[in-house]
């Protein structure tokens, strides 16, 4: 089972969903898909797509999934991170009206460059990404503050 979530996020993020469905339609996702959409608007026969999931049933959901596909925030890659999930972080841009900024760019490939996450920037290529998934070994995360710390302290230091 797919695992996506689009966070909380007061802006809509259907540019994901698009590409996930596209990905679902040309047969590079075959499992069933499991969405938490948020504010983002988006109808589909091949997702289940819930607006919001109380925090047990989310739990359940990153549990059981074998693939992680989020949006960049920092608090959705942590929890994929915590139940060792192998990780397909598509940042929110603000050129689409996204978010008020880039900075989920910037956060996402600073945990790609580590070896934590798949950063999709280039939404076209998702189907060949979920193609090669089980190729990507993600680095597993050791849930300390000093690693946190020294992770953001690293984006911080570069911007």
């Amino acid at each position: 089972m797919i695992f996506v979530t689009l966070g909380t996020q007061d802006k809509g993020f259907p540019r994901l969903l698009e590409a996930i469905e596209e990905a679902i339609e040309n047969k590079y996702i075959k499992e069933k898909v499991i969405v938490q959409a948020g504010y983002t608007e988006f109808e589909s026969k091949n997702m289940e797509i819930y607006k919001l999931l109380p925090m047990d049933k989310f739990d359940d959901y990153m549990k059981k999934c074998d693939l992680l596909i989020t949006h960049a925030g920092v608090g959705s890659i942590m929890s994929g991170l915590k139940f060792n999930k192998k990780i397909i972080a598509a940042p929110r841009l603000e050129k689409y009206g996204e978010h008020t900024n880039d900075h989920q760019l910037e956060i996402a490939k600073e945990f790609a460059k580590e070896g934590y996450i798949i950063c999709l920037e280039d939404f076209s290529s998702l189907g060949d990404i979920i193609k090669d998934i089980d190729k990507f070994k993600p680095k597993k995360y050791k849930s300390n503050n000093d690693n946190f710390v020294k992770l953001v302290e690293n984006f911080i230091d570069k911007n």
